[in-house]
């Protein structure tokens, strides 16, 4: 996969928010990422966001420093209209961490981001289901990131098991991908 293309202003803000971590915690920082960002960044995809969600941040106690600087209000918004944004209570396949992958490895001092591997992304889309997550995972479909039988197995063993409620909602979610996205 060919190196992420990441805008000037989106770049002008990670730099920011890397000498934020830098002078606020004063030890790095690694954040699991999700979402638009990672569709885009990691994945290709030419659509716009305004916000880097992550799920998971170490250290934990990062999660109000990272927030008050470079959260949705703050200074660093202000001056960039981006911001980062914490997402509590993503479903994701169980064995996710172990498919994380660098997103710009090397390009800041303080601040980790790992991303998504393609099909845990695509799964963490399942729940809320709009048309942008749909969007979204046809992307990943169409430009051969996700395998329909890799996409359907991760399903079943690893996030099924795993949701909240009645899963009959993601099963005929699942279902209306498979349907949609691969017409092989």
């Amino acid at each position: 996969m060919p190196a992420p293309e990441l805008s000037e202003q989106w770049l002008a803000f990670l730099r920011a928010v890397d000498a934020a971590v830098d002078a606020t915690l004063r030890e790095p920082v690694e954040l699991h990422c999700l979402g638009g960002f990672v569709v885009t960044v990691q994945y290709g995809f030419s659509r716009t966001t305004a916000d880097l969600d992550y799920l998971s941040v170490a250290p934990g106690r990062a999660v109000v420093p990272l927030t008050d600087r470079a959260g949705k209000g703050s200074s660093l918004y202000e001056k960039h209209g981006l911001y980062l944004q914490y997402v509590r209570g993503a479903s994701l396949p169980e064995y996710y961490e172990g498919r994380l992958t660098d997103i710009l490895p090397g390009q800041f001092l303080h601040l980790r981001l790992r991303g998504l591997e393609a099909h845990d992304l695509a799964l963490s889309k399942l729940e809320r289901n709009s048309p942008v997550d749909r969007d979204d995972v046809h992307h990943l479909v169409k430009t051969g990131h996700i395998d329909k039988r890799t996409l359907q197995d991760r399903y079943v063993r690893e996030l099924r098991p795993r949701v909240d409620g009645d899963p009959k909602k993601h099963d005929a979610a699942m279902e209306v991908w498979i349907e949609s996205f691969f017409t092989n």
